[in-house]
């Protein structure tokens, strides 16, 4: 990759060398003529080429762009040197023991497959590769497009962006561009080389005796909605045909399924669309999940949504986006470097329906309002003790020792603010939410497009006229409940197109027939778990790690031509170290990713034993891992991780699907492991069960 990098900047910004000295070091003498074939002597050609080279090897200015290609070079350089080091390096160095993987462990204590095991994949960690493509495509059947090297990003980067969108309108392929899911383990093993999602998990599944025929890997297209990934790909009807071959072949024992992230509502709506009658669904019947299932271990649940897909969809930003601009202003800035990389990312990925998904379910009920929120009373100020011994045995940690601390409390609840003030102060002050959103939306066409800069890339908000820009800004904040407002304003087409697939609120009677359309089936508000009182639902996920909760925003420049008219005010800090405000970002308990609240509340609480979204009382554990960075470089990302994805290698979290897989309970294993306030936070909302 650092080479690509390189070789890029030189095609494009480097001179070739002009001129060539003999292998002495003396410039060759032969006799020349001038343009009017006029003898040159050596006086005079000495002349000529003093003055040739101070024309010809003047200093090229070195712009950004340079510096940016030769960062990106030594940074990859860097990786690349550290990554061969670390592999090339004896197995034990001084201060540094390897330990024993949990499956070598667990191996000489005597266990051995029981289940199979299904793995779902979540958001972007699945490959994705080439089957049908535009001219500019040429060589890359079958290459890997999404995961992997990367390399073709540096090569013809707008070539990939083009085969990387969807259908605008249908959300399907673009005429003449099939991409699909890449096939079997390696589709998510590894990200990108060096970079593993699944691996460390597979490898420890296979030390106590696992393999293809008991082992599979769910992979689907995660751009599209997740009834789509069935009408284009037959993904979901290839994986009931491929559970319930494993369930037979295995000798009729149930499936262990692991889902990861976005995999985890991706799975909660093949639970709902294999027991529905066909055509809609497929077809199983009401005791298809309790006759297959034994357990769901979802890792990193995102099951009530998270927050940064509202930033994501709204500006294309999100915390490490805002850090960045906090540290090197400009350099995202298209007057800058005319690369416009935030309209390109937001042009491209507002084409994937899945994102939808994402967005936070349950309105203010759930999230909280202008004045209230869950996390109310609790901040970023992370106790940095080091677990004790007493810390690692299975119980409750629910009496919040170790959670988060705040003097004055933060409203969380308002997911976007304009300005510092907006966000702290009372409702009673701020503007009256009066939009009018569906006359602003009426106007976004009389408003015209802008046409001035044909040149730029083209995104939603050039639909958009300055005023209503402006009168959006002036309402000053915005909880999950009038977001929805908000991003069909600005995101028009995605939101027209994706909430036809998905639906973020609460349900008032899961009785009512339009609860059976698959639009609610990936809300666990909005849907029952299958009638299935032996199968057990797991939420497995990282605390400690301060994780996006909501976001003050101010104003682009005017001045920059078909640009995001927004973005987070990366100037705006809290007081102190341990703030929950940086950078224009608000943060709260999670594993950098998913909030703890959008994990653990419906195994805490929705779905705790019998309630209106557990009707056969599916039994709930709650496993928290909290998060110890590693030592040192020697230890790679860590084997006590509770980051979003490093937790894949979390040693703990490997040992409780091992376990699970082997034949164990929930109970078995120690059931409920709480560090974080998840039940205080559970008790704070008024739902009806």
């Amino acid at each position: 990759m650092a080479s690509s990098v390189l070789r890029f900047r030189k095609l494009c910004f480097v001179e070739p060398v002009l001129g060539f000295q003999s292998s002495s070091g003396a410039t060759t003498t032969t006799a020349q003529k001038d343009e009017n074939g006029v003898v040159l002597n050596d006086d005079e050609k000495k002349r000529r080429s003093n003055n040739n080279n101070k024309k010809k090897k003047q200093p090229k200015e070195w712009r950004c762009i340079d510096n940016c290609c030769w960062l990106i070079g030594y940074m990859c350089t860097t990786w690349w040197l550290l990554l061969f080091l670390f592999h090339c390096l004896p197995p034990t160095m001084t201060g540094f023991q390897v330990p024993e993987s949990p499956g070598e462990r667990l191996k000489r204590e005597g266990l051995t497959p029981l289940h199979p095991v299904v793995l779902v994949p979540g958001i972007v960690t699945g490959g994705l590769e080439l089957w049908e493509g535009r001219p500019c495509s040429e060589g890359l059947f079958r290459k890997r497009l999404w995961g992997g090297s990367f390399t073709e990003i540096f090569k013809r980067p707008l070539c990939w962006l083009e085969h990387l969108s969807l259908h605008n309108e249908t959300g399907l392929d673009p005429p003449g561009i099939r991409v699909r899911a890449v096939p079997g383990l390696v589709a998510a093993d590894y990200f990108a080389p060096g970079y593993f999602v699944w691996a460390v998990l597979i490898e420890n599944l296979a030390k106590i005796g696992y393999e293809g025929k008991n082992m599979y890997m769910a992979a689907y297209d995660w751009r599209l909605s997740f009834q789509n990934t069935e009408i284009r790909d037959q993904a979901l009807s290839r994986l009931k045909s491929k559970i319930e071959l494993m369930y037979v072949t295995n000798g009729y024992k149930k499936v262990v399924v692991v889902p990861h992230s976005m995999g985890v509502i991706y799975f909660l709506h093949f639970m709902k669309w294999v027991e529905s009658p066909s055509p809609m669904g497929g077809g199983g019947g009401p005791n298809w999940c309790a006759k297959h299932i034994k357990a769901v271990m979802n890792i990193g649940p995102a099951f009530l949504g998270v927050p940064k897909a509202v930033s994501n969809i709204f500006s294309a930003e999100g915390k490490d986006v805002a850090f960045l601009r906090a540290i090197a202003p400009g350099l995202l800035d298209s007057d800058m470097l005319g690369l416009q990389t935030l309209e390109h990312l937001m042009r491209v990925s507002r084409t994937w329906d899945s994102t939808i998904s994402l967005l936070p379910k349950g309105g203010d009920t759930i999230w909280g309002n202008l004045d209230w929120s869950p996390e109310e009373g609790l901040s970023c100020d992370l106790d940095k003790r080091k677990l004790s011994s007493s810390d690692t045995t299975n119980f409750n940690h629910s009496d919040g020792d170790i959670g988060f601390r705040i003097k004055d409390p933060i409203k969380y609840g308002r997911v976007i603010s304009f300005g510092k003030a907006a966000s702290q102060i009372p409702s009673s002050h701020l503007p009256p939410p009066d939009l009018k959103w569906q006359e602003l939306l009426g106007m976004r066409s009389s408003s015209g497009l802008n046409l001035s800069c044909s040149g730029e890339v083209w995104t939603e908000y050039d639909e958009v006229s300055r005023e209503n820009i402006i009168k959006v800004a002036e309402n000053k904040a915005y909880t999950a409940q009038n977001t929805f407002d908000l991003l069909r304003f600005v995101a028009p087409k995605l939101m027209q197109r994706a909430e036809a697939h998905f639906s973020h609120g609460i349900a008032d009677n899961l009785d009512d027939p339009k609860y059976s359309h698959y639009k609610y089936w990936s809300n666990p508000l909005e849907t029952k778990l299958p009638n299935a009182p032996d199968m057990e639902i797991y939420s497995l996920y990282g605390v400690g790690i301060p994780t996006e909760r909501s976001y003050i925003y101010k104003m682009s420049p005017s001045s920059k031509c078909k640009s995001i008219p927004f973005r987070i005010d990366s100037s705006v800090n809290g007081q102190g170290d341990n703030s929950c405000l940086k950078s224009g970002v608000y943060f709260v308990d999670g594993d950098e990713s998913v909030p703890v609240l959008s994990a653990g509340f419906m195994c805490a609480k929705g779905w705790r034993g019998k309630t209106r979204f557990n009707p056969s009382g599916s039994a709930t554990y709650l496993r928290e891992y909290r998060h110890k960075a590693p030592s040192s470089l020697l230890q790679g990302r860590g084997l006590e991780s509770g980051a979003h994805v490093d937790i894949m290698g979390n040693v703990a979290l490997s040992e409780d699907v091992l376990r699970v897989a082997a034949g164990a309970s929930g109970r078995d294993i120690g059931g409920d492991r709480i560090y974080s306030d998840i039940m205080k936070m559970s008790e704070r909302i008024n739902l009806q069960l």
